[in-house]
This record gives C-alpha cells, sequence and structure tokens, in this order.
C-alpha cells in the first residue's frame, strides 16, 4: 500500500480463475490499466493447470466501478475465465508478530496428516499466510509461512507430534537469513555415507559382528564413545594399510549426498564434515566431493600395519560441537546460520549447538532432541528445509550440463 493510501480507503479484490495460459496476467491488468487504478497486492497460483489470480486494487474515481466490474466480467469471460470482485477497504491485515516457516516433508502427504498439522497451528495461535509446494518428489515438500505465535512456541506445538502423524516436520524463523550464507556440517558413517566405516575396516579382521554391536551401543547412547572406538580399534591391530584404499572403494554415498553438497555449493553455502571415524576416509570424500572442511580420527599407521590405536584427541559427541564453531569461525558464518545433520547419540551436542539440527534416519534418541527429524532415506530433502525447491535443483542441474 502506498504512503498516501489510508488503511481504510476503498480497494476492490479481483479474482480471476479457470484454465491457465499465456497472457491472462498482463491481459488483466491492461484491462485494469483503462481505469488509472494502482496496484496495491498481487498474488498468483497455478495448481494442475489452473490459475487462480487475486489483485487488489484501489478504486477507481466516482462512478467507473460499475464500468470497471463490466469490462474486466466481459474481458474474463472472451478468456473463457470466470472473474469475482469485492469492494472493501484497505489491505491484508498486518501479520501478527512472531514469524516462521513450517516445512512438511511426506512420503506420501495425506490429508489426514495435514489437516492436523494445520489444526494444530491454529491451536497454538499461528495463522497460515502462505502455503508453497517445494518439491513432488522424491518427497512432497510444502512451506507454510505462519504468524502470530512464536517460532520456539509453534515448534514444541508441531516437531513431536511428527513421526505419529508420518511426516518430518521443521520450524524456523523466517527472514533474510534464510537465503543468507550458511555452514552445514554433516557427521559421515550412516549420514553422508551408508556404511559404518569401521565396520567395513572390521570385515577384513574378522571381527565385523563383534565391532558392529559396539557400534550400535554407542550409537543408542549406552557405551561411552570414546572407549567403545578404543576398543574397536585394537581388533583392528595388524591389518595391512592397503586395506585402506579397499574401505574407500566400498563406501556407499548416501542417495541424494551427492546433489546436496553439490546444490549448496551452488548457493554459496561452504560444508563440511566431522566425523568419530577415520581421516583415511574423511580426507578422500573432502577431495571428491569439494568439501571445505573435514575432521575425523586418524588411524596409527607403522610398517605398513594398523596398530590398533587412534593418533591425537579423539572426535567425540563434545568434539563435534567443538568443531562446528571452529568451522563456522573460519568460515566466517554465525552459529545460528549453520545447519548440522547427523543420526547418532554422538551428534547430539553439535545438532543442537547448530542454528538447526537434523536427525536423520536417527536414533530415537537423536529425534526426540533433535530440532527436526528427516526419516526418508535421501538425504538432499534437507535442502527443502532451508526453503530450496525441486524446480531450483533441477534448473541447476541443467544449466550446469549445458
Amino acid at each position: 500500500m502506498s504512503a498516501s493510501q489510508s488503511s481504510d480507503d476503498p480497494t476492490l479484490l479481483v479474482k480471476i480463475f479457470g484454465k491457465d495460459r499465456p497472457g491472462i496476467t498482463a491481459g488483466l491488468f491492461d484491462t485494469l490499466a483503462a481505469y488509472g487504478v494502482d496496484v496495491v497486492d498481487i498474488e498468483q497460483v497455478v495448481t494442475r493447470g489452473r490459475m487462480v489470480l487475486c489483485a487488489l486494487v484501489t478504486q477507481p474515481s466516482a462512478g467507473l466501478e460499475g464500468d470497471l466490474r463490466a469490462t474486466v466480467h466481459s474481458w474474463a469471460e472472451s478468456m473463457k475465465m470466470q472473474a469475482e470482485i469485492i469492494s472493501g477497504h484497505g489491505d491484508n491485515r498486518p501479520r501478527g508478530l512472531g514469524r516462521s516457516v513450517v516445512t512438511v516433508l511426506g512420503h506420501p502427504l495425506t490429508a489426514k496428516a495435514t489437516a492436523r498439522i494445520t489444526a494444530r497451528i491454529t491451536r497454538a495461535g499461528g495463522n497460515i499466510d502462505r502455503i508453497f509446494r517445494l518439491a513432488k518428489y522424491p518427497v512432497t515438500a510444502v512451506e507454510f509461512a505462519v504468524s502470530g505465535v512464536e517460532t520456539e512456541s509453534l515448534r514444541t506445538a508441531l516437531v513431536p507430534h511428527a513421526a505419529a502423524l508420518g511426516v518430518d516436520i521443521a520450524v524456523v524463523a523466517a527472514g533474510l537469513h534464510r537465503r543468507a550464507q550458511r555452514l552445514v556440517v554433516m557427521d559421515v558413517d550412516s549420514t553422508l555415507i551408508q556404511d559404518e566405516v569401521i565396520e567395513l575396516f572390521a570385515a577384513h579382521a574378522g571381527c565385523e559382528a563383534e565391532v558392529a554391536e559396539v557400534t550400535a551401543a554407542a550409537m543408542r547412547g549406552e557405551l561411552d564413545f570414546e572407549q567403545s572406538l578404543h576398543a574397536r580399534v585394537a581388533l583392528l591391530k595388524g591389518l595391512d594399510v592397503s586395506v585402506v584404499d579397499k574401505v574407500r572403494s566400498e563406501v556407499r554415498l548416501t542417495p541424494g549426498a551427492r546433489t546436496l553438497i553439490r546444490t549448496l555449493k551452488r548457493l554459496g553455502y561452504q560444508v563440511g564434515v566431522v566425523s568419530g571415524g577415520f581421516t583415511q576416509v574423511t580426507d578422500d570424500l573432502k577431495e571428491r566431493l569439494g568439501l571445505d572442511f573435514a575432521h575425523a580420527n586418524t588411524l596409527e599407521i607403522a610398517d605398513g600395519k594398523l596398530t590398533g590405536r587412534v593418533v591425537g584427541e579423539v572426535v567425540d559427541r563434545a568434539g563435534k560441537a567443538r568443531l562446528l564453531r571452529r568451522f563456522a569461525a573460519e568460515a566466517g558464518v554465525p552459529l545460528a546460520q549453520t545447519v548440522a545433520i547427523g543420526d547418532g547419540a554422538n551428534d547430539l551436542d553439535m545438532l543442537n549447538a547448530a542454528g538447526l539440527g537434523v536427525a536423520f534416519n536417527a536414533k530415537p534418541v537423536v529425534r526426540e532432541a533433535a530440532h527436526t527429524a528427516v526419516n526418508v532415506p535421501f538425504l538432499d530433502t534437507v535442502l527443502y528445509l532451508l526453503g530450496v525447491t525441486r524446480e531450483e535443483v533441477e534448473a541447476a542441474d541443467a544449466h550446469e550440463e549445458r
């Protein structure tokens, strides 16, 4: 609304709906231009080829409103569209304080889940201002712009109920920061990659089952991570260093990992990994994927053999959070602008320290403590939590291929 226009000034809401085709928007405003009206607001949406176009305009000069209405209806009929014109006053009512973005991922997204989510938003005191679909595959991702309730209160009202509704829900504060430069830091084992690296080494040492049992207990938070790491690494004593190359070749990236990293880098984000695994693998991943940061434990090697020990300070739960802060400082990114992704109990401090902590196909203790959870096997779905659409990802990929 222009500064000279009062909230009590008369306005007309012109709504056009019907089959979408090129030229509808231009045709409507060309028709309205003849009456010298000013545009106060515009909104247009197209769903399955059907358009709804809304234009809020100032009232025309005295005596011309009836002619404007007749002309718009006549134009709409000529375009095989329908028109509705509603008189009123002023602009949209101001949005309430406390503005958030609620992102819902469903595979599928059911009407029942959507009904319950929107009802919970209302009960929390929120108003849904806009709804926008971010992606239709590999999951349905929908974004709700909500005002009238503080972000933390809205998160508390929605996120704990996501699993019962069969969806993933993220609630973040709205604002320019969603498109500002950010730092994304990921765990490696069972997050960036599908494997547990120490188990790949253990398979070559013939102790895979024993190591896997200790790993699972540590990830559930039942064992101290550092103690469990030393115990597992000791079982690798005597392995030939040639096993390192074999393990690197066996590592399987999580579906969507390359797309996630490639898209983040195009957006100008910095990307890093922290791992309770080993630099013998993470350094290779850093080079292959073009990561900005990588830190992990280092297996000690002597005389061409693994000694069964690690070198230096162990990267444990607290260490991952310290590394997130260090990476953020080096990247020049405020901690509030960081995103951490992980699946195990030793990721919890990092997830809680980040501006947005994402539990990725995580253990129950991690899902309950993180800001949000993603429970589909596609790592690139994290992009939707940052407001990136599937169309933007595909357009960027197509541009690179040319």
